[in-house]
């Protein structure tokens, strides 16, 4: 079975067509528990999510801050496995029709296999990976199972990027560009900020691959602000935040359907 990197790029399309951004949640497998999360994963994109990136939870995150570090420990003392990760984005796909992919850092893929990862992820229906601690430079062996499979390879640019290293990511990228709006971790902010419209700029001059844009965005009006000038939107912790603060799972996926429904509205406001 061929991965679904054409149904990531036509549901990006699409939402271009449209004239506004496409709305990407990020929720990490295994949280609140493997079935729950399949459950918010079903949640999100019934509230007007278009794309869905699914963690692979890590003991040892390099880009990800303390709301989703504490989720990942929640998945992964619950016994997570890259097994309940494909299951994941299994139920998610046949559910609901929607482009999903898994975020995950390069240790695990290297570890299980990188033939074996990029077969059971397609095999899953999974569109592809992002891959934010991956150099380009040592991702030929990645990139070939993925095109072999039909998978997308997300590269992540920030805003410390020079133009020329810009160039070397986005030839080598498929499916979109990952543009982190800011140096840091992930995690809400109050200001997404002038250098994640800078990136987005540079970053449009080099590829014809959609830019979106993540890290800060947890409301509305940020979703706005940013859908005005990138072509995806993409929010992690606030969901996770949302799932995190509620009493039960319930109420999770409850809180996480309506901050999908706002930030659909956002996306839509540009």
């Amino acid at each position: 079975m061929s991965g679904k990197i054409e149904l990531l790029n036509t549901t990006l399309a699409a939402a271009k067509a449209a004239d506004r951004a496409a709305l990407i949640a990020y929720l990490p497998a295994g949280f609140p528990t493997v079935d729950g999360g399949i459950e918010a994963v079903k949640a999100v994109i019934a509230g007007g999510a278009d794309v869905v990136e699914i963690g692979l939870p890590h003991s040892d995150p390099v880009l990800d801050g303390p709301v989703i570090q504490t989720a990942d420990d929640i998945a992964l003392r619950g016994g997570v496995r890259i097994a309940d990760v494909m299951r994941t984005v299994r139920e998610a796909y046949e559910a609901t029709g929607v482009p999903i992919l898994v975020m995950t850092y390069w240790n695990p893929i290297d570890r299980y296999g990188v033939e074996r990862f990029t077969a059971e992820l397609a095999e899953a229906g999974g569109a592809g990976c992002i891959l934010p601690d991956l150099p380009v430079q040592e991702s030929a062996l990645w990139r070939e199972h993925a095109e072999k499979h039909g998978l997308a390879t997300v590269f992540v640019v920030a805003p410390s990027s020079q133009d020329a290293r810009l160039a070397t990511i986005t030839a080598a990228g498929s499916g979109f560009v990952y543009a982190a709006s800011l140096m840091g971790v992930t995690g809400t902010r109050a200001s997404v900020g002038a250098q994640a419209q800078d990136l987005v700029g540079r970053t449009r001059a080099t590829t014809d691959l959609p830019v979106c844009v993540g890290l800060g965005v947890s409301n509305a009006a940020q979703a706005a602000e940013v859908a005005g000038f990138a072509d995806g939107v993409i929010v992690g912790s606030a969901f996770v935040k949302a799932m995190l603060d509620a009493p039960d799972e319930a109420a999770g996926l409850a809180a996480v359907r309506s901050l999908a429904g706002e930030l659909a509205e956002g996306v839509r406001k540009r």
